[in-house]
């Protein structure tokens, strides 16, 4: 007991250090610095809640980006009918989709592998269609999500892209402290039982189905957090925010961090919002074409992805472990 006292205790000063780095840089970098920090926020809690599925219940989702528009829309309503404070939007974002997460999941309870990553991709493809037939979420053109100005006492040179910057740092802290703690419970150890052996785990009295339900459930609500914040940065919720593209970009995130494991969470992350960058570089400096500035991006990602799967399989930090160890 003793032991685990000072492992929390040590995990909660880390994050306390990750928070005042985050602190300084706010009033280091500029705007668009400030705002790539805000995305790679975003992206950190919805490759968490990829690797949470995934990684630790065995469960496949290609469709990820629609559990963001859920909570990306729930976050922009509640706001705009209830006119409550931004943290409360957020909350509801959570919960509304971690109960579409939960009928959903239970729907797919009996489904696993392709079948189960099959249903999450339909369900992102029908995303726009669905979201354009009801007038209340504004069509193409959407709704707004109006995260307001930071508060006067923090001074003119504090703008509006450093306070979402702050804003989606801590919510992502807030989240991945919640996930690691949860991961650490009976809950993570029944997950990664269930996805070990699911008959061994039957035999030692697990139900199966109520723990795949509750996994889905826990990771929904991350991403609906997830959308919240990128909603948040937008200022805007429509369909073409969220498109298959956005599922993809996650699940390509959570293989790049090592979906086994929460510790490379930051190298995804930051890996998808350098690579568009890195490839304008390029482009820019070899060549003036649009075509290629079109396709680099995808080209990086899919090099980095093969070059993943070859040398390390369950991710950076795993296979750091892994030589450590010997």
């Amino acid at each position: 007991m003793h032991k685990l006292q000072i492992t929390n205790k040590h995990r909660f000063i880390g994050f306390a250090l990750i928070g005042l780095v985050v602190y300084i840089l706010s009033d280091v970098v500029d705007e668009w610095r400030s705002f790539q920090g805000a995305t790679i926020a975003v992206y950190i809690v919805a490759i968490a809640s990829v690797i949470l599925l995934t990684g630790y219940s065995g469960q496949i989702s290609l469709g990820h980006g629609a559990l963001l528009a859920v909570g990306a829309y729930s976050a922009a309503l509640t706001q705009i009918y209830f006119h409550v404070p931004i943290w409360v939007c957020f909350a509801a974002a959570v919960l509304v989709t971690a109960l579409f997460g939960a009928i959903l999941g239970a729907a797919a309870a009996r489904l696993s592998g392709p079948y189960l990553a099959g249903t999450t991709l339909a369900l992102a493809v029908g995303l726009p269609s669905i979201a354009n037939q009801f007038s209340i979420l504004g069509g193409e053109q959407g709704i707004s999500f109006d995260a307001g100005w930071p508060p006067l006492s923090f001074g003119d040179s504090f703008t509006q892209y450093k306070w979402f910057f702050w804003i989606a740092s801590l919510a992502a802290l807030i989240a991945m402290w919640w996930v690691q703690n949860i991961l650490r419970s009976r809950y993570g150890r029944t997950w990664r039982a269930v996805k070990t052996n699911e008959v061994a785990a039957e035999i030692a009295g697990i139900n199966i189905g109520r723990s795949k339900v509750l996994a889905f459930t826990v990771s929904a609500g991350l991403a609906g957090l997830a959308g919240a914040l990128l909603a948040m940065t937008m200022n805007n919720v429509s369909p073409s925010a969220f498109p298959l593209a956005l599922s993809f970009s996650i699940a390509t995130g959570a293989v790049l961090s090592g979906v086994n494991t929460l510790g490379g969470v930051m190298i995804g992350s930051v890996a998808l919002v350098a690579i568009p960058e890195i490839a304008s570089l390029i482009s820019d400096r070899w060549s003036s074409s649009e075509n290629l500035a079109t396709i680099l991006p995808e080209f990086i990602v899919n090099a980095l992805l093969i070059l993943t799967v070859f040398l390390a399989p369950k991710g950076p930090i795993e296979k750091l472990r892994s030589r450590h160890s010997k």
